[in-house]
């Protein structure tokens, strides 16, 4: 017994080190490049603030062109992430990023509705693979039981995109006019350069595999490798799909639906967040200021509800409570009207919904698939996923132009929502689920 527990000491021990290692050396990383990838991608929501006047463009123009980068992105989403899985992550995210900061710099050049248009679909294309990409990466250096908590504190950097982006993007318009181009053009270009220079530091940085880590003292490496090698055994023992099944499978079809609707209404959210704050008759920085909050208390959320879906080992309420709660922000923001303090504090609500789910959601694909299916899974699921990043914020410019307010957008937002969270409720709790698993 006194050998038995020794050893599971050691394991314990050896399993903290590693995380530890692991952490500090790849997460710092990948989040300051989801940080830059979230920024270039909804800049042009603060953007729009002086872009609209100045280029004439209607509401359901600028909706559409928000929107039409998730079409670029669905075409080349399921390739990039199986690139990811069977070549090289370290040189396709690098790839990735040289292209998007290329796009995202266009962007401050544009003049027409087509160009617009086409520059957010080739933006789209060049972004295509890396969320879904990073997922399926982070399950080469993370082990199941430790997912969840890693996808929670990446994609953190959803909302501290916003905490930065906002409040740079306000800063930007107002006080950089250099060369004489508008502000809202800097916006595009001194926030498309990082992108670039990250593109070339990752094909430096990032390790493809655990067993390639030099960094990683030689004990460590060994274990990570092993326990990720009988992760993968295990669950090819369980249910060994390939590719093909993978995309056949009940959970993947409802994951995917799921992630349609809850898409549908963050980036309705996102997008338009800064026009229905500026309705209420505040300056353009005021609203970069004030958007700051929603995303904060976003960033709490997350980062709890990721470290308890860890700690009960529970993915579906976890995950369907939040976008409940969502749901119910977006009914009180239909509410409010024009009061500033009730629409931010029902944004904050929204956030908070919109952002806490995500971590126990993408942990549920790699506990039931593994390998190149998963890999596939996930890029079907963000891809198919994020087209209702096209839905969302084209029904709210659509609707605003027809109706003259948000609010009919907004309750296609909400009962996105609401349809999510039903779906979610949906799936079936398997083995790991009932004993505390995904």
């Amino acid at each position: 017994m006194m050998a038995v527990s020794a050893e599971n000491t050691v394991q314990l021990s050896m399993g903290e080190r590693v995380r530890r290692h692991v952490s500090l050396h790849v997460m710092p990383y990948l989040f300051l490049l989801y940080i830059i990838a979230f920024i270039d991608r909804v800049n042009v929501g603060f953007a729009k603030l002086r872009m609209k006047e100045d280029l004439a463009f209607s509401e359901t123009v600028f909706g559409f062109g928000a929107g039409i980068f998730f079409i670029g992105y669905f075409l080349l989403e399921i390739p990039g992430t199986l690139i990811v899985e069977r070549w090289s992550a370290r040189k396709w995210i690098a790839r990735i990023m040289l292209t998007w900061g290329i796009f995202a710099i266009w962007m401050g050049f544009v003049t027409t509705e087509w160009e617009f248009y086409s520059v957010r679909f080739l933006l789209g294309l060049a972004e295509a693979g890396f969320f879904p990409g990073i997922i399926v990466y982070m399950s080469h250096w993370y082990r199941y039981e430790d997912r969840a908590k890693a996808v929670a504190l990446f994609m953190s950097a959803l909302p501290v995109s916003q905490l930065i982006g906002a409040p740079l993007s306000g800063l930007i318009m107002e006080r950089v006019h250099w060369n004489g181009w508008a502000g809202w053009q800097w916006v595009f270009i001194l926030e498309g350069i990082p992108a670039i220079i990250l593109g070339v530091i990752t094909i430096f940085y990032l390790t493809d595999r655990p067993h390639q880590a030099k960094w990683l003292p030689e004990d460590e490496r060994k274990w990570l490798t092993e326990e990720l090698e009988r992760e993968r055994q295990e669950k090819k023992k369980a249910r060994p799909l390939g590719i093909w099944q993978a995309f056949h499978q009940r959970e993947v079809v409802l994951l995917l639906s799921i992630y349609f609707l809850a898409v549908n209404a963050y980036y309705g959210f996102t997008f338009w967040l800064p026009s229905i704050l500026k309705e209420s008759g505040v300056s353009n920085l005021t609203v970069t200021s004030i958007s700051v909050i929603p995303f904060s208390l976003g960033l709490i959320a997350m980062l709890l509800v990721g470290w308890d879906s860890d700690k009960t080992g529970e993915r579906r309420l976890h995950t369907a409570l939040p976008i409940f709660v969502a749901c119910l922000g977006f009914v009180f923001a239909i509410a409010s009207g024009h009061n500033l303090a009730l629409i931010v504090a029902s944004f904050c609500v929204v956030s908070i919904g919109a952002h806490s789910y995500l971590p126990s959601f993408w942990a549920m694909p790699t506990a039931f698939l593994t390998e190149s299916a998963a890999a596939a899974a996930i890029g079907l699921i963000n891809s198919v996923g994020n087209l209702g990043g096209f839905v969302g914020p084209f029904a709210l410019g659509y609707l605003k132009d027809k109706t003259g307010a948000h609010s009919a957008g907004m309750a296609v937002l909400a009962a996105s929502m609401l349809g999510a969270g039903l779906l979610v409720l949906a799936i079936k709790p398997g083995k790991k689920q009932a004993n505390g698993g995904a």
